[in-house]
């Protein structure tokens, strides 16, 4: 169990983020877009602004370093590689780890030597998750990596990612806005507004009976198939 006792972050002594949550074999971290669910991702890979404060009280069986045991996966997969050098070129492990990767992935040999522009949405998300496993990372974060890709793509990765937790076992924390796509990858959700917990519990327990009002209206809306804003 990895344990966030708290986290603040604050920009000109305004809070933004003060959350308490744990994250188990799965974690979806819910609310709306403005909620504060990046940068507390961000935070937990060291990667806030630097005109952000922040302190961070964390309790886990392993140290949280990236590219050893833990990897991130970005928002965008378009963007998410440089698109003027080789994605051989972008690897950093051996090429025994990248071929067997890719034979397990489901991709081509070939698209070693290609340039990321030169890829399909999915072939592109199947590449960078091969190199955040490359490092047999302990914890993957996820910051909504299915909002660029079409509705077959999104549904293809999701089986993917519980295909890869299963095998490797690593814990996952998925950042996205998207409750119903949360309840197929996770098995708990913590939902946050305005940088606050409003509640976190089982897959189940959020969908068929939310605490609050909040909860409600971001179930209806994801079951509807659009954002909820407020």
């Amino acid at each position: 169990m990895i344990r966030v006792e708290r986290l603040r972050i604050l920009q000109d002594e305004k809070e933004l983020v003060d959350l308490s949550f744990e994250i188990g074999e799965s974690l979806a971290l819910v609310g709306e877009s403005g909620s504060g669910k990046s940068l507390t991702l961000k935070a937990l890979i060291g990667m806030l602004p630097s005109n952000l404060e922040w302190e961070m009280d964390l309790k886990a069986p392993f140290e949280l370093k990236r590219g050893e045991t833990l990897a991130f996966i970005p928002q965008n997969p378009f963007t998410a590689l440089s698109p003027m050098t080789k994605i051989r070129k972008q690897w950093f492990a051996s090429e025994e780890r990248a071929r067997g990767l890719f034979e397990l992935l489901g991709l081509e040999w070939s698209l070693f030597d290609r340039y990321p522009p030169q890829l399909s949405g999915g072939q592109l998300q199947r590449v960078i998750f091969a190199i955040a496993l490359s490092g047999n990372p302990k914890l993957l974060l996820l910051d909504e990596p299915t909002t660029a890709l079409d509705p077959h793509l999104r549904e293809e990765i999701a089986r993917l990612l519980l295909e890869l937790q299963k095998r490797f076992g690593f814990r996952v924390l998925f950042v996205t806005h998207d409750i119903n796509l949360a309840a197929k990858i996770c098995e708990e959700m913590l939902v946050i507004r305005k940088g606050r917990v409003v509640e976190q519990g089982s897959n189940r327990a959020i969908l068929e009976d939310p605490e609050s009002e909040y909860t409600r209206r971001l179930v209806e809306a994801s079951f509807a198939k659009r954002e909820f804003r407020q």
